[in-house]
Order: C-alpha cells, then structure tokens, then sequence
C-alpha cells in the first residue's frame, strides 16, 4: 500500500466521518483511528481522587455520551461477531440472491456470513466459529464501521 491510497482512505475517513479504520492483507496491516480516545479518557477518570470534581456527560465526546442515553437495554444473547473493518456491509452476495444467513442458520467455522465492500473490493466475512446465527444486528446495503456488530451467534 502506498501513501497515496492512506491519504485517500484518511480523505474517505472525514468525508463519512469515520473515527475508526482497520484494514489487514497478508503482509500489511493499518489501523487508523482519529480524534479523542474513550478508553484513554475513561483510564484518567478512574484515576481522578474521589473528591476530585468528575466531568459532566455533557464535558465528554458525544460517542461517550450517545452510548449512556435511554434506557438500559437486557443483555444481548450470544456471542458478537464485529466487523473488521469500515465499508458497506451487504447481507447477500448479489441483489436477486438469497441472504447468506437468517437467524436460526446453523453456521461453521469459515462460512461466509457476508460480505463488506470496502474501496470497491467485496471482502467475504467468515464465521470464527461454529453455532447458530440469533440475531442480524447490522442493517443491509448500511455503512458500518469497525468494530460495529453485525451478528450474535451461539
């Protein structure tokens, strides 16, 4: 990879807002990642005297605070298998086909669960592990991030 394609992904970065950026080949890896970091702000609030004044949600990047509104939900059953990457997650392989999983799917370890497109490259997403598909979290043909869950398994 060349230092015109990371300038092109840090172009696509701010123009999707994206804070996050993970992309790995056989013998490359780059990771990106802009602007304040939660769990290094989160590590410095905990280290704060207890008398010491704590920060307002409101003083902390909206990400922080968007993730303690609303209610609290139940925990979420199964295991998370997250996206590795940024890109557009597609459920299928080609609009008029079959979804490569639905819940209730009973899934083996490297079979494909979907696919993320990502600088015009198809990425297949492979199970980890083998188990039984309970739930779709990520929207299909919706832009995801990495990190972000795409689907539970158990």
């Amino acid at each position: 990879m060349d230092l015109q394609e990371i300038r092109r992904i840090v172009e696509l970065m701010n123009e999707h807002g994206l804070t996050h950026f993970d992309l790995s080949k056989k013998d490359f890896h780059l990771k990106l990642k802009k602007g304040a970091d939660l769990d290094e702000i989160s590590n410095l609030l905990s280290k704060l005297p207890s008398g010491a004044p704590q920060a307002a949600p409101a003083a902390l990047p909206q990400a922080a605070a968007s993730a303690d509104a609303g209610p609290v939900a139940p925990a979420a059953e199964g295991a998370e298998i997250t996206s590795p990457m940024v890109g557009t997650f597609y459920r299928k392989p080609a609009p008029d086909a079959p979804d490569f999983v639905e819940v209730g799917t009973t899934v083996s370890e490297g079979q494909t669960l979907c696919i993320i497109e990502a600088m015009k490259v198809m990425n297949e997403i492979k199970a980890e592990r083998s188990g039984t598909i309970c739930a779709l979290v990520a929207e299909d043909a919706n832009p995801v991030q990495f990190g972000d869950v795409l689907f539970r398994i158990k």
